[in-house]
């Protein structure tokens, strides 16, 4: 009777452990995958953001709201190269929806990945933008990519950097966006192997019609 009872205390704390394994499996893989959803809500915000303003000041090359200031457009860019652009255009503000009037030079280009070697992933650098002789304004939304290709009017690739930015008529732009995903209990092995989630953009062809105005 006794050696029966014991065999039952075994068997239920069998039974128990297994259940309790399993329940901490099931809870480990629900906060993996809340955690990774949330990784990729905020890498898709944070490319929404970059792409955004790309598109924007791009699209507006060579523009300005006085077209006197810009007599030819081939003067439009000043410096293409790979991951770097400076160019001029007239940007826009709450006071003057259309521009000012008076041309502005913007310039992006990309960090190294020296200034951000605080956060979890090594590849991430700040995406830099600056306006006129105003100090550099950054942040860091993960971009790790911000690659420039240019074409010329017969769709033909130039070099970088560009010798003569006159020949541009059209480029590619891609941006890759990453972020470290907070899981880390790792249940899901096979998912989990790399943490990093990510998005990518490519732009073809942008082309400023003001470039075009030739």
């Amino acid at each position: 009777m006794g050696s029966q009872v014991i065999l039952d205390i075994i068997s239920s704390s069998f039974v128990f452990g297994t259940l309790l394994v399993m329940a901490l499996r099931l809870n480990g893989s629900v906060t993996e995958n809340l955690e990774t959803y949330n990784g990729e809500v905020i890498v898709q915000d944070n490319m929404c953001n970059v792409v955004n303003l790309i598109q924007y000041d791009f699209r507006k090359i060579g523009y300005c709201l006085d077209p006197t200031q810009i007599p030819d457009p081939t003067k439009a860019i000043i410096l293409a190269d790979t991951d770097r652009i400076k160019f001029y255009t007239d940007l826009s503000d709450a006071t003057h929806p259309f521009g000012d009037g008076s041309l502005d030079i913007v310039y992006y280009y990309l960090g190294p990945t020296s200034e951000l070697s605080m956060t979890p992933n090594p590849n991430d650098r700040i995406l830099y933008r600056v306006v006129n002789n105003a100090p550099p304004k950054g942040s860091n939304l993960g971009v790790t990519k911000f690659s420039l290709m240019y074409f010329g009017a017969l769709n033909d690739t130039l070099h970088t950097p560009v010798a003569n930015p006159g020949a541009i008529w059209s480029m590619q732009i891609t941006v890759q966006v990453q972020n470290y995903s907070m899981a880390s209990l790792h249940y899901n092995t096979a998912k989990f192997d790399n943490p990093i989630t990510q998005s990518y953009w490519r732009q073809m062809r942008l082309v400023s019609r003001n470039l075009k105005n030739r």
